[in-house]
């Protein structure tokens, strides 16, 4: 019996997987109350639907909790977007989630990824760093400031 209500109660492990356009509506709804110019559904669906956008998304009990999404030309890969649902942030998931994605990136040719990341965004910038990311280079006054100096966006790469 004890075991029973605690699991009513335990946490659900997210599921993780690929993402396809069935998924651009959870992603841009996520994207959107994640950043400050969210995209489109249209928009998420149209990268979705690119032969070069891979995508992963993360599920806990039905909902979306989570996405990675990046572009690969060649042997490079970008990053586009990583966001993690509030009620999901600081489980782990964007760690498990970019394990996954960078073991795809690598079974289909990329050696180099790339990211951009808000020089505030101090979470990210831990999560990049544990998974091996270094900086490359700065873009300073990137990202607009609501209210605040624009920040400087840091450009980081992992090699595969």
């Amino acid at each position: 019996m004890i075991g029973f209500i605690g699991n009513l109660f335990a946490r659900a492990e997210p599921v993780l997987s690929e993402a396809s356009s069935r998924d651009a509506a959870a992603i841009a709804a996520l994207h959107g109350a994640s950043f400050r110019r969210g995209w489109s559904e249209q928009e998420v669906d149209a990268l979705l639907l690119d032969r070069h956008v891979i995508a992963h998304c993360a599920a806990a009990r039905g909902k979306p909790a989570g996405f990675i999404m990046s572009r690969v030309v060649e042997d490079e890969a970008e990053i586009l977007s990583v966001a993690v649902a509030a009620r999901s942030q600081g489980r782990g998931l964007a760690r498990k989630m970019l394990t996954l994605h960078l073991r795809r990136l690598a079974g289909l040719g990329a050696r180099a990824v790339f990211l951009e990341v808000d020089e505030n965004n101090v979470a990210a910038i831990r999560l990049y760093d544990r998974a091996g990311f270094r900086e490359v280079s700065r873009r300073p006054n990137y990202y607009p400031g609501a209210g605040r100096k624009p920040a400087t966006a840091l450009v980081l790469r992992r090699d595969l």
